[in-house]
């Protein structure tokens, strides 16, 4: 007892380490609320609360998050990936000189005589 500082007939309380007790591994069992929620972008469970800010996208910032250290990432957000409503269109539009507000000439009603 002597070598640790501790006098004779001192007493000692010892206190039991309890498991989660820091912020270490064994707490994470003991966390309930949510950090993340849906981003009002790109719609993925990702929008930080405290932060404000969008892991995956970005969001609020002008520019789409991406990084060529993840090309996988970069190839399942590249255009091509879902609906493209305006893109789809647009190679058939591109054609005519996109042309709009026109209506296509009246076309002519063949009769029964002048077909047979």
């Amino acid at each position: 007892l002597g070598e640790c500082g501790v006098s004779e007939g001192a007493t000692l309380h010892l206190v039991p380490l309890l498991a989660g007790g820091g912020d270490g591994t064994p707490a994470m069992g003991k966390r309930h609320k949510k950090s993340h929620g849906l981003c009002p972008r790109c719609g993925k469970r990702s929008f930080h609360y405290q932060k404000k800010r969008c892991a995956s996208c970005g969001y609020p910032a002008a520019r789409i998050r991406h990084y060529n250290w993840s090309k996988k990432a970069k190839r399942r957000k590249a255009p091509g990936t879902g609906r493209m409503r305006y893109l789809k269109t647009l190679p058939r539009r591109f054609k005519h000189g996109f042309r709009e507000g026109t209506t296509a000439p009246a076309r002519k009603k063949h009769s029964k005589a002048a077909a047979a």
